[in-house]
């Protein structure tokens, strides 16, 4: 990536997080897509350009370092940035884009990452590992699959979908493993890294609310009785936290998410083989889609951008500090269910 085009893309997301996160009406209402807003594919960051990226970070960053864990169905290398001073230290994973059309929960990761090297986040460090795998689905970022995405709906040449390049969902493959992006994830970070705690970021649908407002976002612990009752309370601690740094913004409006048990889900199988504390994290509306009621126009990048940063800042120092240990789950009790709003 030319460095003018990547101080152009950081000065563009700055620009959006700051202006569209007080602009958001505090409850989520950044647009819909409804057929009038632009769905603009090319002031995402490419498959290239996150992986530049994340280079040009490895090489200014002492503390990072820069893994390649496997390859995608079309052997694009994918990545786990480390940091790691002390494997005793409790340990958190964040993922991202395990479906390509959910994508500015990477931006976020990838501002957090140029968080941790510029002191923002002071020593937090010393205290915790953070390991981050940004863009899992690489070929389904990029629309570079075997199958036709003609009724997507993003302007430009680019479509981001859902699926891999075989058409497979990789967040129903956390039990059979058959897609090298799962396996990669499972066999190089997963097998490998003592892992306590995992947040599992997504995209959800535009119209869902809580409370008669929309939501920015909605949350859910491993919901599968074989998960054990220890690793559900850390799960739910974890969702305190998250909770208590969005909801209170006044621009973030959270509820839980209405997620099933099946163990093929990572949120639900993680927790169970390995022991993670897992929570899933719904942003609202995703990237591109074929659904006119899945997407945002761009104008809503911005708050969700900082709504990733947030989160990520939020657990890193708690888990840092040790007040996870403390965070109050009872919220769980009141909080509501989402529910989708009428057309």
């Amino acid at each position: 990536m030319k460095k003018s085009f990547a101080a152009a893309t950081g000065a563009l997301l700055l620009a959006s997080v700051s202006l569209t996160a007080t602009t958001a009406h505090a409850v989520g209402e950044g647009p819909g897509y409804g057929g009038n807003e632009t769905i603009n594919t090319s002031i995402l960051r490419t498959y290239d350009e996150v992986a530049n990226y994340l280079k040009v970070q490895d090489a200014k960053q002492p503390q990072i370092e820069l893994e390649v864990i496997g390859q995608s169905v079309k052997g694009r290398d994918l990545f786990l940035a480390k940091y790691v001073q002390n494997e005793d230290n409790p340990t958190i994973l964040f993922l991202t884009q395990q479906h390509g059309n959910e994508q500015l929960t990477t931006e976020g990761a990838l501002e957090f990452i140029k968080h941790l090297g510029s002191g923002k986040t002071k020593n937090v460090l010393d205290s915790v590992n953070v390991l981050i795998v940004p863009m899992l689905n690489a070929d389904g970022a990029m629309g570079d699959v075997d199958f036709s995405l003609d009724d997507y709906i993003a302007s430009g040449d680019r479509h981001l979908t859902r699926f891999n390049a075989n058409g497979v969902d990789l967040n129903r493959d956390h039990v059979t493993k058959i897609e090298p992006e799962t396996r990669a994830l499972h066999e190089n970070v997963l097998s490998k890294y003592n892992v306590d705690y995992m947040i599992d970021l997504h995209h959800q649908g535009a119209n869902s609310e809580r409370d008669g407002k929309l939501v920015s976002g909605s949350i859910l612990y491993p919901t599968t009785p074989n998960v054990d009752p220890a690793v559900l309370e850390g799960s739910k601690k974890l969702g305190a936290i998250v909770f208590d740094a969005v909801d209170s913004t006044g621009w973030g409006h959270l509820g839980k998410y209405s997620g099933g048990s099946a163990e093929t889900i990572s949120r639900n199988g993680i927790a169970v083989e390995y022991g993670i504390s897992t929570l899933l994290f719904e942003m609202r509306g995703m990237s591109d889609h074929y659904n006119e009621g899945a997407v945002l126009g761009q104008k809503s990048n911005g708050y969700l951008i900082k709504q990733t940063i947030t989160t990520l800042d939020a657990t890193v120092a708690a888990i840092s500090d040790g007040s996870i240990a403390d965070a109050d789950t009872s919220f769980w009790d009141t909080l509501a269910t989402q529910t989708a709003r009428p057309d």
